[in-house]
């Protein structure tokens, strides 16, 4: 969809480079006990923009750890780097990373466009507006809040079994409807690595 396109990719160097910011972000917290700070003067220019992104960690093809963005607020470099190390430390999920976990992890950056309102008169129209393994869905009622990014498709292919879920996220139930609910949109560019072969080059 080109209103929801980023209007901007980047480069095989420039998502290493986003990779390599995420590894040593969590290999930083490992040795450090601590977030890391880097310096986004540092970067290219197409790295320093404000971007909303997520961070996602795999562990043998299973979930590790997820932390993101939903709104761009500052430099895309300082969100990958911050995002990478509360995906390893602070998601309430799972227990803090470990040293003896760093090598089996498998980082996967999404960049997100800023989101977009659905309208919408009743669930089925809502279901009929969402595409199927293209749009990241927030979902909003009631002071309950989530997001599912697009790559939940792989797992989740039915809209409304895609819808559900996200509504459990959120801590609705799963047949909930009102009024007042409210869900928006938006794409991803997403890539990743091994961190093994991150941190050997």
């Amino acid at each position: 969809m080109a209103h929801l396109a980023l209007n901007s990719s980047y480069t095989v160097k420039e998502q290493n480079e986003m990779l390599h910011i995420a590894a040593n972000s969590i290999r930083f917290g490992l040795d450090k006990h601590r977030e890391n700070s880097i310096d986004p003067t540092q970067f290219p220019d197409s790295l320093r923009h404000n971007r909303a992104t997520f961070v996602t960690l795999k562990k043998t093809d299973h979930l590790r750890g997820c932390i993101g963005s939903l709104i761009a607020y500052r430099p895309l470099v300082e969100d990958i780097s911050s995002n990478a190390y509360s995906a390893a430390f602070r998601d309430p999920r799972f227990d803090p990373l470990t040293s003896s976990e760093l090598n089996t992890l498998h980082i996967h950056i999404s960049v997100l466009s800023p989101p977009e309102k659905i309208f919408f008169d009743s669930e089925q129209n809502l279901l009929e507006q969402i595409q199927v393994g293209v749009d990241g869905i927030i979902l909003s009622d009631q002071g309950h809040r989530a997001t599912f990014l697009p790559s939940v498709w792989e797992s989740l292919p039915d809209k409304s079994v895609f819808l559900s879920e996200l509504k459990r996220k959120a801590g609705l139930s799963s047949n909930h409807w009102s009024d007042t609910v409210q869900v928006e949109r938006y794409a991803t560019f997403s890539f990743g690595e091994d961190v093994q072969n991150l941190l050997n080059t």
